[in-house]
């Protein structure tokens, strides 16, 4: 019998290899979802670098966020992220929710993310 956290990864690791097989040599956007806090990064798989990360953690948005798990702050990230990873180069990503169900956070964070300029 499986637990909650090895069905979590066994989806995460799912996602993650179906998205490799269809980028195309693509970025990667990976979301993580704490129950406090809601972090994005942008990252290149093909140097393994992180090209561009922001979280509800951050300098810029902590101050103006009354919560850091809302759909409030999930917007905010994925407005965030899409700007640092334009500001480098990156437009093009493929979306990756992890283990997630796309709805609620991580669905605000996509839709901000698509609304700032990052296409997927």
């Amino acid at each position: 019998m499986s637990t909650a956290n090895e069905g979590f990864t066994r989806r995460s690791r799912r996602v993650r290899h179906t998205l490799k097989r269809a980028a195309n040599g693509r970025a990667r956007l990976s979301v993580f979802r704490s129950s406090k806090h809601i972090y994005a990064q942008v990252i290149d798989d093909g140097a393994g670098k992180t090209v561009a990360a922001a979280s509800s953690l951050d300098k810029d948005l902590k101050g103006s966020l009354p919560k850091g798990s809302d759909l409030a702050a999930a917007k905010a990230v994925g407005a965030l992220v899409a700007e640092r990873a334009l500001k480098v180069g990156v437009k093009d990503v493929v979306f990756d929710r992890g283990g997630y169900i796309f709805h609620g956070r991580v669905k605000a964070l996509a839709d901000a993310a698509r609304e700032a300029g990052l296409n997927f």
